[in-house]
């Protein structure tokens, strides 16, 4: 009988020690898309919704193992990375991805958690300008994310597509700017803003929009911009084309929102959509 080869997806990311985001909130996505998840943890951490209290950054060497220990046996189509944490980091992770140019790479370029605690220092920006973000399948910066790697106000409306082109210009990968971040500042001006989520794909030739109604009074939010990157990843891993991947990446993280539930008194979870074949 002939050997089948299931692909797997890897993340490189930061642990949560709450189980919402990070690495945790990276499996339960890939996981949920039936496919076999493989990590690389880049940093530790001590939180929970309401705030990371410690983190722990691992040495780079023993990321650099950890990658190694992976791509020497696993079937990895496409992998996604998270928090990094520092510039040292992000040189082990871009020294052993640059030699994988045929697997599909989501960067996530984490700066900081939803909590407001800083997750990656400031010398590392600029190592994850120069080294990592070229090497990119796509990259998903939230609204603040993009406006640190363009250093310059994104305004909303159009110009979030012109970002996405320019930061697309700027690294010669796609650029998935998500729009989470439109409707809270639309909330902050007196209810006047967005009533949708919407997302904005520059593939390098044309940009695409994915639009999701706002969830009002979700139970959990924390985690979303993990698990899309992940999703994106493991739609890219079952074969579909970006612009398909991110739509599909968009509605997944949609129905976590829509069934996140309590897992304590004042503690919830997104929840775990099937994701069909």
């Amino acid at each position: 009988m002939p050997r089948v080869v299931e692909p797997c997806v890897l993340t490189i990311a930061g642990s949560d020690s709450g189980g919402n985001a990070g690495v945790q909130a990276d499996l339960r996505a890939v996981h949920c898309y039936g496919l076999h998840g493989c990590t690389v943890f880049a940093a530790l951490t001590a939180q929970n919704p309401n705030g990371v209290m410690a983190i722990m950054p691992v040495p780079p060497d023993f990321i650099a193992a950890q990658l190694d220990a992976i791509f020497d046996m696993y079937a990895v189509r496409a992998l996604k990375t998270g928090m990094l944490g520092t510039a040292e980091a992000i040189e082990a992770v871009a020294a052993r991805l640059c030699a994988r140019p045929r697997v599909k790479k989501v960067i996530d370029p984490v700066m900081v958690a939803t909590s407001g605690a800083r997750l990656l220092a400031e010398d590392a920006v600029e190592a994850m300008k120069r080294l990592l973000l070229p090497l990119a399948t796509v990259i998903t910066p939230n609204l603040p994310e993009a406006e640190v790697l363009l250093g310059r106000k994104i305004e909303g409306g159009a110009d979030v597509p012109a970002a996405a082109k320019e930061l697309s210009r700027m690294f010669g990968c796609a650029v998935l700017v998500k729009g989470g971040h439109a409707v809270e500042r639309g909330a902050a001006r007196r209810g006047a803003g967005e009533r949708a989520a919407v997302d904005v794909l520059f593939d390098g030739r044309c940009a695409r929009s994915f639009s999701r109604p706002a969830i009002e009074r979700p139970v959990s939010t924390h985690g979303t911009g993990c698990t899309l990157a992940a999703a994106l990843a493991a739609e890219l891993a079952r074969g579909a084309p970006l612009a398909k991947a991110a739509d599909g990446a968009k509605n997944f993280v949609y129905e976590s929102i829509r069934l996140s539930y309590y897992i304590g008194r004042r503690c919830g979870v997104l929840g775990m959509p099937r994701k069909e074949d």
